[in-house]
């Protein structure tokens, strides 16, 4: 366990169980082959019956062979099916925001001129009635197509692309102006400077 780990007195919990968490998902792992058992016995069933059934109905494609297993399955369900100890509808119930469980979160902390980094990209956060963001703790949901966004005890905050650090805009002025101040030109072959440099070494050679 890691120190934050330690203090906190439990695990850091993957995106995965982030999400069964949240969803009221208990996982339940299976640590050893008997309590696989059950799915190992259906695979091996299907893979046997399902073998016999493509050959009697002489499906040779794929669309065929969905056609097969789609028939089949009902009888299959029908034979070897048990009913449940707890009746009724376990899917949740529709209308709820589910890019909001289905993304990436990460933890991190407004920095002093309220921009949120992630990776490459700068983040500024914009003022909505609060002064500054700086070091407040904000949750980034990276989504499956890649959109960020920062959100701040539930409220997701505006944000637009930052421009570049100081650093970065400088180092992007001297490459594409080589004389600008602060980057070292080297002197032309004929520049005075060479033959006050010369003269000034060839005296020291004969001093």
């Amino acid at each position: 366990m890691t120190l934050e780990e330690q203090l906190a007195g439990e695990r850091s919990l993957t995106q995965f169980g982030r999400l069964l968490e949240e969803l009221g998902v208990t996982s339940i792992r299976s640590h050893s082959p008997q309590s696989r058992g059950r799915v190992e016995r259906l695979w091996g069933t299907l893979q046997d019956r399902l073998v016999s059934e493509l050959r009697l109905a002489g499906a040779s494609t794929v669309t065929e062979a969905n056609e097969v297993l789609w028939r089949y399955l009902p009888s299959h369900n029908q034979k070897f099916a048990v009913p449940s100890t707890q009746p009724g509808c376990a899917f949740r119930a529709p209308g709820r925001d589910w890019k909001a469980f289905f993304c990436l979160k990460y933890q991190r902390t407004v920095g002093l001129d309220n921009v949120v980094r992630f990776g490459p990209h700068r983040l500024q956060v914009l003022s909505d009635g609060r002064y500054s963001y700086a070091r407040a703790k904000v949750e980034v949901r990276q989504g499956f197509d890649g959109s960020l966004s920062i959100y701040y005890r539930g409220n997701c905050l505006s944000t637009r692309p930052a421009p570049p650090e100081a650093a970065k805009l400088r180092e992007t002025a001297n490459h594409r102006n080589p004389q600008a101040p602060g980057r070292y030109a080297k002197p032309a072959p004929d520049h005075p400077w060479r033959g006050i440099y010369r003269q000034f070494i060839d005296r020291g050679k004969g001093g």
